[in-house]
């Protein structure tokens, strides 16, 4: 695996090389749930920063190069989730394609595209935290609102999340303004016990025979719809486990 990080992390740094200094670099990182894309975009943006950091030490005044940006922010709040036709379904179904708001992360992908320039402003964009901080008691969640500033030195963003390379709208067409997209690979058994691992430890479910009911009834779900929908991608990325690679 670390071969791997190693080679997309040189291609990307070489890619920026190139990069004219009004434009970013885009790279947007997908896969089913379970399969690692969220460790994947976090090594390489952290490492981007380590190469910048080493590349520039007296000019970058330990201001961050590469930002890492995950999708899950674009979750639908559970005043929206209410106001769709079957609203129990959805609440029972959050996670899938049809509870995020892919117009709002269409609208920042543009944003993020437009020429950089001296009056440029910080974006912000939104997060999400998956767990509970008191265990056996989930509630819903709702997105944290302009919790990621994204400064205009930001010169490289990973983007990652299961729909960026989604052959649906809006999600084919923010796929279509990334330099790159990347998509990580799993095997099915090793995504669910992940995923059943990951509820259990974040209060999603009680046990693990809920966890699994939850990962086969929603997560690998969706992950069909994300396999048999994807569009042609620059970088198919094997998730293994190792001792750089541990995805939760």
């Amino acid at each position: 695996m670390e071969e791997q990080v190693d080679r997309l992390v040189k291609k990307t740094w070489e890619s920026y090389q190139n990069v004219p200094p009004s434009k970013r670099l885009l790279i947007a990182v997908s896969g089913i749930p379970g399969s690692g894309k969220t460790t994947l975009a976090a090594i390489v943006s952290n490492r981007l920063n380590e190469l910048h950091a080493q590349q520039s030490p007296g000019t970058c005044n330990g201001n961050p190069l590469s930002a890492f940006l995950p999708m899950d922010g674009y979750h639908l709040s559970r005043r929206q989730l209410d106001a769709l036709p079957d609203p129990v379904s959805a609440h029972a179904r959050r996670g899938a394609e049809f509870t995020f708001d892919g117009e709002s992360f269409l609208k920042l992908v543009k944003k993020l595209r437009e020429p950089l320039c001296p009056e440029t402003q910080t974006l912000f964009a939104p997060s999400f935290d998956h767990a509970t901080k008191d265990p056996g008691k989930y509630i819903s969640k709702d997105p944290f609102a302009d919790d990621i500033a994204i400064a205009p030195s930001i010169r490289i963003i990973i983007f990652e999340g299961n729909y960026l390379s989604l052959d649906k709208p809006p999600w084919k067409y923010a796929a279509a303004m990334m330099n790159e997209l990347w998509f990580v690979e799993v095997d099915r058994e090793v995504a669910r016990n992940r995923l059943i691992y990951r509820h259990v430890r974040a209060g999603i479910a009680d046990d693990e025979v809920s966890a699994a009911r939850r990962a086969d009834e929603n997560d690998l779900v969706n992950g069909k719809e994300i396999i048999e929908n994807r569009l042609d991608v620059h970088e198919i990325v094997a998730s293994k486990d190792d001792d750089d690679w541990k995805p939760e």
